[in-house]
C-alpha cells in the first residue's frame, strides 16, 4: 500500500544505525550473544548532579506546557555556554530549544530549502543529513573526501561544488562517523570560500564538541565576523553528558531563522520536554570539567581500539580526533568471498561481521562513503577486545 503513502516519505531511506541496532535486538532475543557498535550513545549514566536537578524540578512541580522555543533560564543557560565554550554571543531570540538536535536540524531545513535548492555534505556525514534534506524538497550534494586528508574537505573541493542553486553547507565537527575535526584555520578557509557566495547559509553540527581529545581546539564557524549572520550552530546534550533519551537540542542562529524555527516548531512539537529542560539548565551551567572523566575514558577506548583494528589486515584506519568513532577502510575485503559469502560492498561487509561475528557495525553507505564502516567505542574494554577478537576470527581464511 505504498502508493497510499506521500512521495516525500516513500523517498526516505530509514536510519541505518536505528536499523541495525534494531537488527541486533532482534538476533539478541533470538538467542544471540551481539555486541552493539551500532549507535552513537555513551554507555555512562547521566550525571547525578543533572538528575538531581530533574528531581528537583519534579518536586518543584514542572509540568505545564513549555515555551515553543525554550525556558528563559534554559536560553539564557544556552547564551552563557555559547559565549564560555566559543567565544559566540547570542541573544534570547536568537536560541530555540527543540526535541534533541536531530530536531533542530529538521527544523532550518524546513524554514531554510526551497525545491531544488542544493546543499553540500562533506562525505562522511551523519547518516540522517541527507534525507532531512531531502524531506524540505532540497538536493543533497556529497563531496567526497579521502582517509589520507582525514575525511576533511578542501577549500578547492568545495568551490567546486558550488552551483547557482547551493543554498546551504552542512558539517559537524568533531565529525559523525569520522572524528575529525576541523580546526579554525582549515574553517577560515572555507569560510574565504563562502564570502564569495553570500547566499550560503552554514550548519555547524557540534553535538560532539566536549568529547574532544586534545589534539586539535575546537572551533565554530560562527566566530568570523563575516559569518557569523550566515551560520546556525547546532547542539545539545545528548552525547558529551550522556543524555540520549532527555531529548534536548538547541540552535544559535541569526534572529530571522530562529523567529522561523519557532513558528514551524509551534506546529509541530511545541515545548520540549520541561524536566529536562530543567535538568539541562544545570548540565549547561555546570563547568564542562565536570565531564571530563567520560571524555578521559572514550580517549583510552579510542587508544584501543585502534590499535586491535590495526593488527586486522585489511583495515585501514585514521585516528580520530573526537566523538567515540571509527571510521575504517574495509575495501580490501570487497570482490572477497568470506565463508560462502560474497562481500561486494560496506553493506554486506556489516552484515556479514554481524551475520559471522556476532558484532553490530554500520555500513559507510550510510555516511555516503562506500569503502567504510562505522564503529562506536562507546563500549566497555571488554566488550571492544571482544568484538575485536571475533571480527578478527571472521575474518581469517
Amino acid at each position: 500500500m505504498s502508493n497510499q503513502l506521500s512521495n516525500r516519505i516513500n523517498s526516505v531511506t530509514p536510519s541505518a544505525t536505528l536499523e541495525m541496532a534494531a537488527k541486533a535486538r532482534e538476533l539478541r532475543a533470538a538467542g544471540k550473544d551481539i555486541i552493539g557498535l551500532s549507535l552513537g550513545e555513551p554507555d555512562f549514566n547521566t550525571p547525578d548532579y543533572i538528575k538531581e536537578a530533574a528531581i528537583q524540578a519534579v518536586k518543584d512541580d514542572y509540568n505545564s506546557y513549555t515555551p515553543v522555543d525554550g525556558y528563559v533560564e534554559l536560553k539564557n543557560a544556552i547564551i552563557t555556554k555559547f559565549k564560555r565554550d566559543n567565544g559566540l554571543s547570542y541573544d534570547p531570540p536568537q536560541i530555540v530549544v527543540s526535541t534533541g538536535a536531530k530536531q533542530s536540524l529538521y527544523n532550518v531545513a524546513q524554514v531554510v530549502l526551497n525545491q531544488g535548492d542544493e546543499v553540500i555534505l562533506p562525505c562522511p556525514y551523519w547518516v540522517s543529513y541527507a534525507d532531512i534534506v531531502k524531506l524540505a524538497d532540497g538536493v543533497p550534494v556529497e563531496v567526497a573526501t579521502t582517509i589520507e586528508n582525514d575525511f576533511k574537505m578542501t577549500p578547492q573541493q568545495l568551490e567546486a561544488a558550488i552551483t547557482p542553486k547551493t543554498k546551504m553547507l552542512w558539517y559537524s565537527s568533531p565529525c559523525n562517523p569520522s572524528g575529525s575535526i576541523y580546526s579554525k584555520e582549515e574553517l577560515r578557509a572555507l569560510a574565504d570560500v563562502l564570502k564569495n557566495h553570500p547566499q550560503i547559509i552554514v550548519v555547524s553540527d557540534e553535538i560532539y564538541e566536549h568529547i574532544n581529545y586534545g589534539v586539535t581546539a575546537h572551533a565554530s564557524m560562527a566566530e568570523f565576523p563575516d559569518m557569523y549572520d550566515r551560520t546556525v550552530t547546532v547542539n545539545g546534550v545528548a552525547k558529551a553528558f550522556a543524555m540520549t533519551g532527555w531529548r534536548i537540542g538547541y540552535i544559535g542562529a541569526p534572529a530571522y531563522i530562529a523567529r522561523a524555527c519557532n513558528k514551524l516548531q509551534g506546529q509541530v512539537t511545541s515545548g520540549a520536554n520541561c524536566i529536562a529542560q530543567r535538568a539541562v539548565i544545570t548540565a549547561l551551567t555546570e563547568a564542562p570539567s565536570r565531564i571530563q572523566y567520560m571524555v578521559d575514558e572514550f580517549k583510552m577506548r579510542r587508544k584501543l581500539i585502534l590499535q586491535l583494528l590495526n593488527n586486522i589486515d585489511g583495515f585501514t584506519c585514521n585516528e580520530p580526533e573526537g566523538a567515540f568513532y571509527v571510521f575504517p577502510d574495509v575495501s580490501a575485503y570487497f570482490g572477497k568471498t568470506l565463508k560462502g559469502t560474497v562481500i561486494n560492498n560496506a553493506s554486506d561487509f556489516a552484515m556479514y561481521l554481524l551475520e559471522h561475528a556476532n558484532v553490530a557495525t554500520v555500513t559507510g553507505d550510510a555516511f555516503g562513503n562506500g569503502n567504510c564502516i562505522r564503529i562506536s567505542y562507546a563500549a566497555s574494554e571488554k566488550e571492544i577486545r571482544e568484538a575485536v577478537s571475533r571480527i578478527e576470527a571472521a575474518l581469517k581464511g
